[in-house]
């Protein structure tokens, strides 16, 4: 028998042997089957695009996920950001008489106009006024925990329009840049977002104060999410500072009307509860816009999840996720670790 004859069955059984006595390699934090299944969910409730990152690796994807569209109401965790990359110049215990800012067609009263930046951030404004893209069950919800009459800053919580509306016109004021160019140079640049847009939504019959929004492919808001889960590094380098983004967790306000996704909102981002999804680590937050879009930040797994659902189209044809549907694609993933 020549030394090759002898070599090649050699070789053979040992590129076979992991088959028969079970491959030793690390699967890793993930049982990619039960992924799998949970990526057919997605699919059969209408996702447009999904990414689920550990260690800042993409571990399955799913759909369009470099194609941009809107992100409606993330937009206000990316104003959360720019703000903290401003605080030299943005003053959080300013008033809006210190500021200057009122509005019209109905002005501030002055009780109102003593609400702070910090109030705007955290939603405890308690001012209830025309605002851009504040419509039905937000509107009635606003009004219900506001009500008519007038409210002392910082002793109500309501999901309302019009504070983060006034809070771009602040930062714009403050920082003198648009949000665009801040988003471009503060948090575009760093974090390699190429391919983005920034738009204004004006209606001054309602209110002078404009809503800002954003379109970002799913991989951007990966990218995005991954900036918080890395408390606010990228590269080496500060991009948030981190006791900002501790905030989130530490400073938070519970909802009057909590749901198990929505159970508290910490600067603009949410905190789920306990029971969340069968129940998800603590520490987990999250930033929700309509229809399901989302970027949930899981620390004690090291994941981010970004989810979108296409609305840059007729609404005949968009497929909204409903909270129930994101609650239970959560669930199958939880259900995926190992």
């Amino acid at each position: 028998m020549t030394t090759n004859t002898f070599i090649r069955p050699v070789l053979f059984i040992l590129l076979l042997a992991p088959l028969f006595m079970g491959c030793d390699k690390d699967p890793g934090p993930w049982n990619h089957h039960k992924l799998e299944a949970a990526m057919q969910y997605a699919r059969e409730i209408g996702t447009h695009s999904l990414i689920i990152q550990t260690d800042g690796e993409m571990v399955k994807t799913y759909g369009e996920i470099d194609s941009i569209s809107r992100i409606h109401s993330i937009r206000k965790a990316i104003l959360m950001a720019l703000i903290s990359q401003h605080l030299d110049k943005i003053d959080l215990n300013s008033t809006l008489a210190d500021l200057g800012i009122d509005d019209t067609p109905i002005p501030l009263t002055d009780l109102q106009k003593t609400a702070t930046v910090e109030h705007l951030i955290k939603s405890i404004s308690g001012i209830n006024h025309p605002a851009v893209s504040q419509v039905g069950n937000a509107q009635r919800m606003r009004d219900s925990l506001l009500g008519s009459s007038p409210n002392t800053p910082g002793t109500k919580w309501a999901y309302n329009n019009w504070d983060y509306n006034a809070l771009t016109t602040v930062f714009e004021q403050e920082s003198s840049r648009t949000v665009q160019e801040a988003f471009e140079k503060g948090i575009a640049r760093p974090l390699h977002i190429e391919k983005y847009e920034t738009f204004y939504r004006r209606d001054t019959s309602l209110s002078r104060h404009a809503k800002v929004g954003f379109r970002l492919s799913t991989r951007d808001m990966a990218k995005f999410g991954q900036l918080f889960l890395d408390e606010g590094q990228w590269n080496g380098q500060e991009i948030i500072p981190k006791d900002w983004i501790a905030k989130i967790t530490t400073d938070f306000v519970l909802s009057p009307t909590p749901s198990d996704e929505r159970h508290a909102q910490g600067y603009l981002w949410w905190l789920p509860s306990g029971n969340y999804a069968g129940g998800l680590p603590e520490g987990s937050f999250l930033t929700t816009g309509t229809s399901g879009q989302r970027i949930f930040v899981i620390p004690a797994w090291n994941t981010v999840i970004a989810h979108k659902v296409m609305t840059d189209v007729p609404k005949k044809e968009r497929t909204p996720v409903s909270g129930k549907e994101f609650e239970q694609l959560m669930s199958m993933v939880r259900d995926s670790r190992n």
